[in-house]
């Protein structure tokens, strides 16, 4: 491993960058050019082993590249692996990323009386009342302020993750460390488990089954649902913990939030164990292109190419500011503006850069990003496999995402 925790960054930076086909017909392709050497300056910083940037602006595609390696230059590969170049079509776990996808089969299935989000979750999940959680409702859920946004109970056997009998016996332990809708603290670990039974409990049907069938099949996409088929593992690109471990303290409080620290999530996350799963909170494997594309439906108003997955007032009000969680480690100290289930952009600061008040989306652990601006017609996905502790060139991520508000201007 490098002494650092940083990759071995090639000095020939040209070697090792994919160039999808782009369109600058209505874009400065300066502009573009300008937000490419921001991502080259970041990929210099030796965090990310595969950094990829896809932007769509008034649906035409004006970047899609790839900077690094999907395999073979992580901080602990030695110095002769092989090395296979990472292209705008090479699949990552985008962690996080996935809540964005599940919310819009949420409201999906709302809008057509599968479930009202004023249900009680217990009117689905019949386990689900002990210690005052049959008050929780299904929008408590989708708006992180269900109380139990940290696994208390028993420790889960991740062996039997996708046991729905076994995930509801253990979600229905779980004991609130708050009244259900009293405050709103990220629930990184139980947003997942939790969506994914409800609707299964609804509908009858798999929440990975819904999203294939009625949205990324009829639109063609390859990837971006929850986990793969098993003979798709290999050729998922893995993640890697880069840089210096977290502080004790923070690695504290950061395990208490996410379920461990990088250097025991992240390896999880590249298991056939992790990958073959349905998590709908954290195991959306996708690309930055594909990424970008999704949210593409989402900032036309809920349709593309013909297919219609949300009609826009049930965009509209999902998008709608519901809460402001008090800042914690999973949103990285920083208050977080969120409607029904995405993030929203904000003026000063947000997960999606600085002037991003009509912006909504999902970020995914450490330095991804999916977010569609209305505004600036503009559809965007930034995907990284690094997954480093602090280090000095930490800004570099987030100044990315304001050179890329600041060159796409606004266009209503």
């Amino acid at each position: 491993m490098t002494a650092d925790g940083r990759i071995r960054v090639p000095a020939d930076l040209e070697a090792v960058t994919s160039v999808a086909p782009e369109d600058h017909s209505d874009v400065d392709p300066a502009s573009i050019e300008r937000i490419w050497q921001a991502t080259r300056h970041w990929y210099t910083a030796g965090m990310h082993p595969a950094i990829q940037v896809c932007l769509r602006h008034h649906g035409k595609v004006v970047l899609n590249r790839a900077i690094g390696h999907g395999w073979g230059n992580a901080p602990d590969d030695p110095p002769d692996a092989e090395q296979v170049l990472a292209t705008p079509d090479t699949p990552f776990c985008v962690y996080s990323a996935a809540k964005a996808i599940a919310s819009t089969v949420v409201h999906r299935l709302v809008e057509r009386g599968e479930f009202s989000l004023d249900d009680r979750v217990c009117d689905h999940l019949p386990t689900y009342t002990s210690h005052g959680k049959d008050r929780t409702t299904i929008r408590h859920v989708m708006t992180h302020s269900a109380g139990v946004p940290f696994a208390t109970g028993p420790r889960p056997d991740l062996r039997r993750m996708n046991d729905s009998d076994y995930a509801r016996e253990m979600l229905g332990q779980l004991k609130p460390i708050y009244r259900p809708g009293l405050v709103h603290i990220y629930h990184g670990l139980t947003w997942g488990p939790l969506i994914r039974e409800i609707v299964l409990a609804a509908t009858g049907r798999s929440i990975r089954d819904i999203l294939a069938e009625e949205i990324l099949e009829p639109l063609g996409f390859r990837w971006t649902n929850f986990g793969v088929a098993e003979a798709d593992v290999p050729k998922v690109a893995p993640s890697h913990p880069t840089g210096k471990p977290l502080p004790a303290p923070v690695a504290r409080a950061f395990r208490l939030a996410v379920g461990g620290t990088m250097q025991q999530i992240i390896p999880f996350s590249n298991t056939a164990d992790f990958l073959t799963s349905v998590v709908p909170s954290s195991n959306t494997v996708s690309n930055a292109a594909e990424l970008s594309r999704f949210v593409e439906i989402l900032c036309r108003g809920g349709e593309l190419d013909g297919v219609r997955v949300l009609r826009p007032e049930t965009l509209r009000a999902a998008t709608r500011q519901a809460r402001r969680l008090r800042p914690d480690v999973a949103t990285g100290l920083m208050p977080m503006r969120w409607g029904t289930g995405y993030m929203l952009g904000d003026k000063r600061f947000g997960p999606f850069g600085r002037d991003t008040p009509a912006a909504f989306g999902h970020t995914g652990l450490v330095d991804i990003a999916v977010w569609a601006d209305p505004e600036r017609a503009l559809s965007a996905a930034v995907v990284s496999s690094g997954k480093p502790g602090g280090h000095p060139e930490a800004k570099r991520y987030p100044a990315l995402l304001n050179l890329i508000n600041a060159e796409i201007p606004r266009v209503r």
